[in-house]
Order: C-alpha cells, then structure tokens, then sequence
C-alpha cells in the first residue's frame, strides 16, 4: 500500500521524468528515499542520449547517488520511487543494492522485471528481496508521460 510519503516522492519523480523529455530522454525519473524519515538520498532521470551511456537510466543514478550520500552500497532501510516499472538490469541493482521497498508508477510490459516480463524482486532464488513492492501508483500520469513522449518522436520524424 502506497504512503503519502510514497505519493509526494511520486510526485517529485514525475518532475524529474518532465526534465528527461525536456531533454529529449525516454521521461522516466527516480528517488531514493529513506523509508522511516523521508530524507532524499538520491534523485536521477534518464540520460543515456546525452551521456552515451547504457546503464544511465533513471535508477540507476538515483541509487548510485543514494549510495554515495550515505557512503555504504546496502539501501536496506531506503525506498526507490520510479515512474516506470524498472528494466532487469535496474531490477539487478535493487537486488544488489539491497533496496528495502520499490514503488513505481506505470507497468513495462516490453521490459518491466519487477511484475511485467519477469519477477526478479520477488524471486526466492535471490539473496536479498525488497520486502515490498508496489505497482501502479500514478501509472495513468506515468504512462501518459511516456505516450507524449514517443508521439511526440514519432511525428518530428
């Protein structure tokens, strides 16, 4: 179940999904929050055009950033807020990072790894799970987000 914690945070990553279109990413935005306090440890979007980079996806940025401000690799007591449901290699690094709770807005069915196309947060071969997840909160502002976006591309050409 969704906080009203999760819903501001939401919020703030719909803000950072905004910024990565404005730029010409895929509007996809990220926080790292601690769970008990609501302190923000890590934000990102996507940038992988601008940075040439594979891995600068929106989740990525935010937990290695959230990492970096607590200075340990282990989230355990944090929660990643995400507008879209993350992609294998997002899903890896929650489970590496060991990510306490992950909230994300719309499903991926093309790449989604937390519910869509795979489950691997809830996989019980892994050694670390989250010990929740939610799916769905804000999805239809998320989706909309990303329909914009890819109309957009596709009738600039």
């Amino acid at each position: 179940m969704p906080s009203d914690l999760d819903t501001a945070m939401m919020i703030r990553a719909l803000d950072l999904a905004r910024h990565a279109a404005s730029e010409r990413e895929v509007p996809v935005g990220a926080i790292v929050y601690r769970t008990a306090t609501g302190e923000v440890l890590g934000t990102g979007s996507n940038r992988r055009e601008n940075d040439r980079q594979p891995h600068a996806h929106a989740e990525f940025t935010a937990i290695v950033r959230a990492c970096e401000a607590i200075g340990d690799w282990r989230l355990n007591d944090c929660t990643l807020v995400v507008t879209l449901e993350p992609c294998p290699m997002c899903a890896g690094l929650i489970v590496n990072a060991r990510v306490g709770r992950v909230v994300f807005g719309a499903s991926d069915p093309k790449a989604g790894a937390v519910t869509s196309l795979m489950q691997l947060l809830s996989d019980p071969r892994l050694n670390h799970r989250p010990t929740e997840f939610v799916q769905g909160l804000m999805a239809e502002e998320s989706a909309m987000l990303l329909k914009e976006f890819f109309r957009g591309l596709r009738t600039s050409g």
